[in-house]
């Protein structure tokens, strides 16, 4: 499976951003993914997570109330709405499996920048 993150970009603090997590394969659809975050020189964080079927979600305390995680299985695409951006969002946004052990190959990410 690969994974094509995109609709990164450039938002004031308060703005608002739509990531798309576009997979190949047949495997994305039986799988839980989740949104990861990371910014230069640290870890890689996972910031929400959904379950294969859609039905459930978590979030890191960090985004809770602000972005919304949800996926088209039949699109083979999930997506992450970000609102209320903060400067503190800034990161590179990737997608893939919460568990290591289930995870794919990374994307190349897609770059959030908010301005304060």
């Amino acid at each position: 499976v690969q994974l094509v993150e995109s609709g990164g970009g450039l938002v004031q603090a308060g703005g608002s951003l739509k990531l798309s997590c576009a997979a190949s394969g047949s495997t994305f659809s039986i799988r839980a993914m989740g949104w990861f975050r990371q910014v230069p020189g640290k870890q890689r964080e996972l910031v929400a997570s959904i379950t294969s079927g859609g039905g459930t979600t978590n979030y890191a305390d960090s985004v809770k109330g602000r972005f919304t995680i949800s996926r088209d299985n039949a699109k083979n695409t999930m997506y992450l709405q970000m609102n209320s951006l903060k400067p503190e969002d800034t990161a590179v946004y990737y997608c893939n499996a919460p568990l290591p052990t289930l995870r794919f190959h990374w994307g190349q990410g897609t770059q959030v920048t908010v301005s304060s």
